[in-house]
């Protein structure tokens, strides 16, 4: 029904924006909650049983997340009076506000629940819950001062190597998707102390490059590697450049996702953080490595029909072609 769909995602919109606007810690968690509340009925729309279990999955780290930080905030309102985001002080509520975050947008080690959701849902609904859903975890953790370091780097580096090492031996593409999510917010998490605004123009790319290839993904009604390998016959001219869009995701130089990895190598070098950057950087060969293999199924698979006839060259939905024709021309070369 679309007045629900409607509904449901003004819902998602004023979730966001609430925690947005808000300086109050009560106020923060109440916009989380009405954004959790909002995609659960999108997630669970199609009632297969994967998509159920997935919803319920999410449903029950996002409870256990707010729980966390209504408990954190409420520890920091009794131990220094005062509800403001800006004005944390005490450790112990810091920490658990941050560990609440990450597990709300899925940073290793609270990060197991991310690939077996995204796997669950369709394509869509996985856009959103990769992008629009990390907004709100993120502009609060980019509100609190004087967190430890140790923990954000901690979380950002094991979100890194977790999300090069996961994808290497799966199948599906949504979980391939996750674990890339997973690796480039643990880049965004590296850098969240140093130079917050890095850390928004890797939050940026990542959005338009994810974008994309959901959208390349949609398009080719793929879900594993093996449904790529026929994508030829679907959409040949896609079937080129979505490689370039795949490298671009891994940050290879001359596309769009290196930049972000460039600068943030950069400013954790002047840091005098140089093993950390070298640590980071051998993990995104892992990531790489991994797009590099989904690239070789697409292109080096020529499938058995590909009749001139048969081939519908032309793209079916114009709503699709538009927004994925301007997201792989930002992915590839914004650089």
């Amino acid at each position: 029904n679309p007045y629900i769909l409607a509904t449901l995602l003004f819902g998602l919109g004023l979730g966001t924006t609430i925690t947005f606007a808000s300086s109050h810690w009560l106020l923060a968690w109440m916009g989380l909650e009405i954004n959790t509340l909002a995609i659960i009925p999108l997630m669970a729309q199609h009632h297969h049983p994967r998509a159920v279990e997935a919803t319920t999955k999410y449903f029950l780290t996002q409870a256990t997340a707010a729980a966390m930080l209504l408990f954190a905030s409420t520890t920091n309102a009794w131990l220094t009076g005062q509800w403001d985001i800006q004005q944390m002080s005490h450790p112990f509520p810091l920490t658990l506000i941050t560990l609440a975050l990450a597990l709300k947008i899925g940073l290793a080690p609270m990060h197991t629940w991310l690939p077996e959701v995204l796997q669950g849902l369709d394509l869509t609904t996985g856009l959103v819950l990769s992008t629009w859903q990390k907004l709100a975890p993120f502009a609060l953790l980019l509100q609190i001062q004087n967190v430890n370091p140790t923990i954000l780097v901690t979380l950002g580096l094991a979100s890194t190597l977790v999300g090069g090492w996961g994808s290497l031996n799966q199948t599906q593409l949504r979980k391939v998707l996750a674990y890339s999510s997973i690796a480039h917010l643990g880049w965004m998490i590296l850098i969240l102390q140093y130079s917050p605004s890095l850390t928004l123009l890797a939050l940026l790319t990542y959005f338009v490059m994810t974008f994309s290839t959901f959208l390349v993904f949609k398009l080719n009604k793929s879900t594993s590697i093996n449904a790529l390998a026929i994508s030829w016959t679907k959409a040949p001219i896609l079937t080129s450049l979505t490689p370039l869009v795949l490298l671009s995701l891994g940050g290879l130089p001359p596309l769009t996702g290196f930049m972000p990895k460039w600068l943030i190598l950069q400013e954790l070098a002047k840091q005098d953080l140089a093993p950390l950057a070298t640590l980071a950087a051998l993990s995104a060969l892992l990531s790489l490595y991994f797009y590099l293999r989904i690239s070789y199924a697409m292109t080096l698979t020529m499938s058995p029909n590909n009749l001139t006839g048969v081939t519908p060259w032309r793209f079916s939905s114009p709503q699709l072609t538009l927004p994925l024709a301007i997201a792989t021309t930002a992915t590839i070369s914004l650089l």
